[in-house]
């Protein structure tokens, strides 16, 4: 498993190795003990989603479930290509409202650690294209929140993106209030 550092301290690059041949590949997307002989001790994991997006340009963020019940999450494609973004949400912290995005797709087989306290969207890149992560926390729609995809700077690649209610609805991130502490 090679395992990259971002420029936010806790965030992730995961790229599993793939044995292949003419068949395809085999991969080992998780596995705890590889990671913590590399020194990278990840929180238990209790739920999985796997979403679809239909189109290029459906964009999902930026989302967070506020405490008791947030989540950090392991993000990888299972299908197609999306950029995915992570952005520090916790109050205080030395990179709070900073963010990094990464290139995920079925063919580069990595995956993004975002951990609790740090927002999460993507948008995707091609149609059909599947996201599969784990979860440290259980969903709670009471804990459900989002901020404006569009209140970062963040260059998602696409102006017109594809979104829902909710994403639409969203707080700037100059007026969210932030439910994390450093």
């Amino acid at each position: 498993m090679q395992i990259e550092e971002t420029a936010l301290p806790g965030v992730l690059i995961l790229t599993p190795a793939r044995h292949g041949d003419a068949r395809g590949f085999f991969s080992e997307s998780w596995n705890r003990r590889t990671l913590e002989e590399a020194g990278v001790r990840l929180p238990e994991f209790v739920q999985d989603n796997h979403s679809l997006s239909a189109k290029a340009g459906t964009l999902r963020g930026l989302h967070y479930q506020a405490p008791p019940h947030e989540q950090g999450k392991l993000v990888r494609c299972g299908r197609g290509a999306l950029y995915d973004v992570a952005v520090d949400g916790r109050h205080g912290s030395p990179t709070y409202g900073q963010w990094v995005g990464v290139e995920l797709s079925f063919e580069n087989g990595r995956q993004l650690w975002v951990p609790p306290g740090f927002l999460h969207g993507f948008v995707t890149r091609v149609d059909d294209t599947e996201v599969v992560y784990k979860c440290t926390g259980f969903y709670d729609k009471a804990a459900d929140g989002a901020v404006r995809w569009d209140s970062l700077g963040i260059d998602w690649g696409v102006a017109d993106p594809l979104l829902s209610d909710k994403d639409q609805a969203a707080v700037p991130f100059a007026d969210w209030q932030s439910p994390f502490e450093a």
